[in-house]
């Protein structure tokens, strides 16, 4: 889950911290100011992911997203390719598509206020009224454009341009989910929820297993080191002690029997077939891309997850369960075995990342203290102050 980072606390083979180490100030999580400051530097500035290709299925098929305060529609033009633009026409800003999602007419996008219509690239058609066209350089009048990159399937965006390689956001190198084929994956079940928190008191969350004896106890049961409050082997500071036991309880990776996440932990069937035994062995792999964005691969299956911060105290989390074309067609198979594990887990990290939220308003809580296991919420928190030019 890490992001690695040159000047980490961390040394030598024990991944955890070794020594005391500040959490970011209290304020930084409700202060609205201090959001605002976020929404400039960080979420306007990254690449931030939106949605599945899939979902733009055919030509002139659009959808249509608020991100951070943004209006922002994606489409399909006629050579197949995804764009993006700023929602907003080039007259006077009337909001352009008001659905959430739809197909466009052949005659492109039209704004509902004065009728200036657009052709899929952007650029203005024409405008109503003969004679008034002289009042507009209609060659050279485009919808503001956003840029767009796909990878496997995944769409991005970031409102400030090309910017930093995609690449650049994610935690790890991308060849290492060679063998999953994301692009073919179709989107079987979603969960949408809004959470009272502030989106990095979700990020802190995902970034530590300290919480997860407390807080999950099917989790715990089918990844049994997360039952010690750690994510590996080396989160141990004695696991030389243990390093000759093959038992998942210290090496990771899931229970005896297990090969997926689910509710009985058995596979779907219609496994992944270009997976390694390595890769299958431990069952569960992450990725990240910060600031909304993150996978969790297994042998039979993959769930997106996509955050967006909508406030300084609320986050809306999309939940994405992508399964092969197979197993979607075959009716001998319950998809919602996998959904309603890590469903379960979802609602309970939602559940306590409230209490956090609530709790960081204390007048004297002005910051917390991260203990070792919480290096991984080290780095995420050096990754904020980065991105916001504090040190």
């Amino acid at each position: 889950m890490s992001h690695e980072h040159p000047s980490d606390p961390t040394a030598g083979d024990f991944n955890g911290l070794r020594q005391r180490v500040d959490t970011l100030p209290s304020h930084w999580y409700f202060d609205q100011d201090h959001y605002q400051r976020e929404l400039r530097d960080i979420w306007s500035k990254q690449w931030v992911y939106l949605c599945r290709a899939g979902s733009l299925p055919d030509t002139r098929s659009y959808r249509t997203f608020d991100l951070v305060g943004q209006p922002v529609i994606l489409l399909r033009d006629e050579s197949g390719d995804i764009r993006a633009f700023y929602n907003a026409c080039r007259h006077r800003g009337a909001t352009l598509c008001s659905d959430a999602s739809g197909r466009l007419p052949p005659t492109g996008i039209s704004c509902p206020y004065h009728a200036w219509n657009y052709r899929l690239n952007g650029q203005l058609a024409r405008i109503p009224n003969a004679g008034r066209s002289h009042f507009v350089d209609i060659a050279n009048t485009h919808l503001h454009s956003i840029a767009v990159k796909v990878w496997r399937g995944f769409v991005y965006v970031n409102l400030a341009g090309e910017g930093a390689a995609l690449g650049d956001n994610f935690n790890a190198n991308l060849q290492l989910f060679d063998h999953w084929p994301l692009e073919d994956l179709v989107v079987g079940h979603r969960l949408t929820k809004r959470i009272r928190c502030n989106w990095k008191v979700f990020w802190e969350n995902y970034n530590e297993c300290l919480h997860c004896p407390a807080v999950h106890p099917s989790l715990i049961d089918a990844v049994p080191i997360y039952r010690r409050g750690i994510m590996e082997e080396r989160d141990d500071p004695n696991w030389r002690s243990t390093a000759d036991r093959q038992d998942p309880l210290y090496k990771g990776g899931l229970k005896a029997g297990a090969v997926t996440w689910s509710t009985n932990g058995e596979s779907l069937g219609h496994e992944f077939s270009q997976l390694t035994e390595a890769e299958r062995a431990l069952g569960y792999h992450y990725m990240t891309s910060l600031p909304s964005h993150y996978l969790v691969l297994h042998v039979d299956h993959v769930r997106s997850s996509r955050i967006l911060a909508l406030s300084s105290e609320e986050t809306e989390l999309e939940i994405e369960w992508l399964f092969p074309r197979e197993t979607l067609a075959d009716s001998s198979v319950d998809i919602m075995n996998a959904c309603n594990f890590s469903a379960r887990v979802m609602q309970e990290d939602a559940a306590v990342c409230e209490l956090a939220q609530r709790g960081l308003h204390a007048a004297p809580h002005t910051h917390g203290t991260l203990m070792p296991e919480e290096y991984d919420v080290w780095r995420f928190q050096e990754w904020v102050r980065q991105s916001l030019g504090v040190r």
